[in-house]
């Protein structure tokens, strides 16, 4: 049962990541995110994120934020793009999208790399939660001290 489970998951990564044609690639980090990120030429603008619409898996301020790169680049309807995303929050996902795109658009024309870099999108933001040490309640909070 669970190797039929397992065997599902990976066909439909399989069937996202197998659309005709030839593509650019790499890969997007934020946090504990990673997506894979694919550009398609010739495409149509659709962006597929996990077998879904970018409109059916991210929502308000994320979907222009993830177009971000695109649009800079006056490449919206040049690609279709197809990501595969894994681990984080919903935001930090489509902060690894972004940062995914943005890589995938220098693999296509590196003479992008100053806007995007001046944009901000090619930096890797590594910032990760602290973790918590022993002796404390969080990373950095200690018990209350009472002095009697």
């Amino acid at each position: 049962m669970a190797e039929d489970k397992k065997a599902e998951n990976t066909e439909d990564k399989n069937a996202l990541m197998k659309k005709d044609g030839h593509y650019f690639y790499a890969n997007g980090k934020r946090k504990t995110s990673v997506a894979r990120v694919r550009l398609y030429e010739n495409g149509k603008g659709e962006i597929i994120v996990n077998n879904k619409n970018i409109t059916d898996y991210f929502f308000g301020e994320l979907i222009p934020s993830v177009k971000a790169p695109l649009k800079l680049a006056n490449a919206m309807k040049l690609f279709d793009i197809t990501a595969l995303v894994t681990g984080g929050g919903v935001s930090s996902q489509a902060d690894a999208v972004r940062h995914g795109i943005s890589k995938a658009l220098l693999e296509y024309d590196p003479e992008l790399r100053p806007q995007l870099k001046k944009a901000g999108f090619l930096t890797r933001d590594s910032r990760v939660k602290e973790r918590k040490k022993f002796g404390l309640k969080r990373a950095r909070r200690a018990p209350q001290w009472a002095k009697r």
